[in-house]
């Protein structure tokens, strides 16, 4: 039986991954800055992206992403471990994006695998102090 504390830090974990999904998915970089914490490490080479900072990474995304005309993070199971306030999270993820072509086509590609979040209570609620994503398959468009 899951104690009262335990389902509140788990609807809060689940709160945060939204926000992150939803972060990316809008370009919305105060929103991204709010998942992390300031220290915190992202490692996005797994898709051939870049490691570095919060901020680092953030930068990056603000150049990089605004070339895709769509994107959509799906995530769905959430293997939650909890340790006082501390947690791994290891997160299923699906994310389609697409490139509009200047005949009205669209280049498309699609990512599947996980994100690995350690994260930490803050007085601000839980945050990551570091993602790694892996990735278990990719599809593009040739």
């Amino acid at each position: 039986m899951l104690d009262p504390q335990t389902i509140s830090d788990r609807i809060e974990i689940d709160d945060l991954i939204t926000t992150y999904t939803r972060a990316v998915d809008t370009l919305d970089w105060p929103l991204y800055d709010t998942v992390f914490t300031p220290d915190a490490t992202i490692d996005y080479t797994a898709s051939g992206g870049m490691k570095g900072t919060r901020n680092e990474v953030r930068d990056w995304l603000a150049e990089t992403l605004p070339m895709f005309s769509t994107m959509q993070h799906y995530v769905c199971q959430k293997e939650v471990t909890l340790d006082g306030d501390s947690a791994d999270v290891r997160v299923y993820l699906m994310n389609p994006m697409a490139i509009a072509q200047p005949d009205g086509s669209a280049w498309r590609m699609e990512v599947g695998g996980y994100y690995l979040h350690k994260l930490v209570r803050t007085p601000d609620g839980w945050r990551s102090r570091e993602l790694v994503e892996e990735l278990a398959w990719d599809r593009k468009d040739s």
